[in-house]
């Protein structure tokens, strides 16, 4: 008995031993038939694909031709398609290559395969295809692809990589031109206001002012810089967080867009490909805040009209605003921050903020009235270098001019000084148009002067730097 319990014992550990190497021959097998490739399994012109669609974990997406060779979404044909998109996904199947080849698979659960991460169809008039995206390989940093022939394959582009996607990534977003060479840009709304671009104006003594506010007849110079920075805000607008892909007109009421609380029109110049012509377009951005939250707004402010804020009322707050491209069916909603930069565009806003923003090499007199005495400062000019002098000796006039130009607007204000005169400087320049400007600094309290740019109130400066104005001249008539 215990002879054949040892016999059976045996023959169960023979065949054990058998199927065991039956499996490391197939595997061999197997394995053998594992090779290295550069074959290209799919040429297909991106142009002859009539229908795409794919399921990935983000979701199921198909779109299709119309008979005008338009793109369409198939879930809604009113969806903005990205032709551009749809090109670069069909791109990658006009060489498909990879770089490892597994024939005669048996098995494809053991590449993902049998459930796939993501599954690509395209038809064309004469094929229909399905590629199959199975497990990652973390060793060769390459996919595992099916595209139904067998055999399964190690791709050297990962397919996933661009097809792992949501709908809002097919969406073809309005665009903003760069606006390179803007020659004017007018606001709508409740504050209607154009600026105007113009070389060599007469109404500025800086060359480099070249953008100018229109106040009736006036064109009062800005700062270039100031208006480069807005048109940047308008350039670098985000227009990717869309809330409405095909607005109506009825829709736009409930955005506020059906009446803009702001309108931007930017005039820019372009060259004509192929031609040196120069030809004027304009790019329209309408901006308006959410109609419900302004209401709620307008009304929390009449309340507290004469009241001092609390606390949770000095706090900032988020903002929810729309904007929307000219006739654009597509309704983006604004950050808080870019709603507010959009809407600081005031003549203060973008106006040069100091007193005196003159090249210093045009200036070719100071004459300083300080405390009932007047003070000279003359200069010679030599090449494009001044030499300044008081009482015919040569000196430095960085802390005098560092001090003026020191002079910043805190705040604008139209308020006629009663105070004491501080300290005025007249300044004499070489320029036409500007032979001269007057600045006078007149005490308001403790903290502020009021500057009177000639002869017009102007704004609210600190008055520390009136005292740094102050003491670099002393520095200069006590010596």
């Amino acid at each position: 008995m215990k002879r054949n319990r040892k016999l059976a014992i045996l023959v169960i550990l023979l065949v054990c031993i058998s199927l065991a190497a039956f499996g490391v021959n197939k595997y061999e097998e197997q394995k053998e038939i594992i090779k290295n490739s550069d074959e290209i399994i799919l040429e297909v012109a991106g142009d002859k694909v009539n229908t795409l669609s794919w399921e990935c974990d983000t979701g199921s997406f198909g779109f299709h031709r119309n008979d005008a060779g338009k793109w369409l979404y198939d879930e809604d044909e009113a969806f903005p398609v990205d032709e551009e998109k749809i090109g670069a996904l069909l791109g990658l199947f006009e060489e498909f290559g990879v770089s490892f080849i597994i024939e005669e698979v048996e098995d494809f659960g053991q590449y993902g395969l049998d459930t796939p991460v993501c599954t690509i169809r395209m038809e064309t008039e004469e094929k229909n295809y399905e590629i199959q995206l199975g497990n990652f390989s973390a060793m060769d940093s390459e996919r595992y692809v099916s595209i139904g022939d067998g055999n399964a394959y190690l791709v050297k582009k990962d397919p996933l990589e661009q097809f792992e996607i949501e709908i809002s990534d097919m969406i073809k977003h309005d665009e903003i031109p760069k606006l390179e060479k803007v020659t004017g840009i007018s606001f709508s709304g409740e504050e209607p206001e154009r600026i105007i671009y113009e070389e060599d104006s007469t109404d500025s003594y800086l060359k480099e002012d070249v953008y100018f506010m229109e106040q009736g007849e006036e064109h009062l110079p800005l700062d270039t810089a100031r208006v480069k920075n807005y048109l940047d805000v308008i350039r670098n607008l985000n227009l990717k967080d869309y809330i409405n892909y095909n607005v109506s007109e009825n829709d736009l009421a409930s955005y506020g867009l059906d009446a803009p609380e702001l309108s931007i029109t930017v005039d820019y110049t372009v060259t004509e490909e192929g031609t040196d012509e120069e030809k004027t377009e304009s790019f329209v951005l309408n901006i308006a805040r959410d109609p419900k939250e302004r209401a709620e707004e307008e009304k929390k402010a009449e309340k507290r009209e004469n009241q001092e804020k609390t606390d949770e009322e000095s706090e900032e707050k988020e903002i929810t605003a729309y904007a929307r491209a000219g006739e654009s069916r597509i309704v983006y909603q604004l950050s808080t921050e870019e709603y507010e930069s959009l809407m600081d565009r005031s003549y203060d806003s973008l106006r040069h903020q100091e007193m005196f923003w003159a090249d210093f090499k045009d200036v070719s007199q100071v004459e300083i009235l300080l405390e009932g005495t007047t003070y000279t400062i003359t200069s010679d000019k030599k090449e494009d270098e001044r030499i300044y002098r008081y009482l015919d000796e040569e000196l430095d006039l960085a802390d005098i001019r560092s001090a003026i130009k020191g002079l910043r607007a805190e705040t604008f204000t139209d308020e006629i000084p009663d105070g004491k005169e501080e300290i005025s400087l007249t300044i004499r320049m070489d320029n036409e148009n500007y032979p001269e400007t007057t600045i006078q600094l007149y005490r308001y309290n403790g903290e502020e002067c009021i500057a009177v740019v000639d002869k017009e109130p102007v704004a609210f400066v600190a008055r520390a730097s009136v005292v740094d104005l102050v003491e670099a001249v002393n520095g200069v008539v006590l010596k």
